[in-house]
């Protein structure tokens, strides 16, 4: 069944992305910080938490789990050492994903050549 609520709450995402993408002006990126500052705002108010232990996977994979994360590091760092410590552990959950893909993007664009 959680594979279900993962597919289900992904493609709603998804949707509503491609609804903002072709109705408005807005363009991908745009799309892509709107999502991000939405987890973090759904973290602030406890309810992207609900969505992780409802969907699992279909909740984690997604770009709104960036601003879940970072407000979750944050608050952290708040909590044990105070107005640095938010500034110090906001990437502290995210490090490696965002490593791994400076990572893997460098090594693809050594392998593979664009097209003209």
């Amino acid at each position: 069944m959680s594979i279900l609520y993962a597919f289900l709450f992904s493609g709603f995402v998804c949707l509503i992305a491609e609804m903002i993408i072709n109705h408005t002006k807005l363009t991908p990126g745009h799309v892509t910080s709107l999502f991000s500052l939405l987890g973090a705002v759904l973290a602030f108010f406890n309810v992207y938490n609900l969505f992780i232990k409802k969907c699992e996977m279909g909740a984690i994979v997604l770009i709104s789990n960036f601003g879940n994360s970072l407000y979750e590091s944050g608050l952290r760092g708040f909590n044990s050492n105070g107005f640095i410590g938010l500034f110090a552990n906001m990437l502290e959950k995210s490090s490696l994903v965002l490593t791994s893909t400076i990572i893997f993007s460098f090594i693809f664009t050594c392998i593979f050549k664009p097209k003209d």
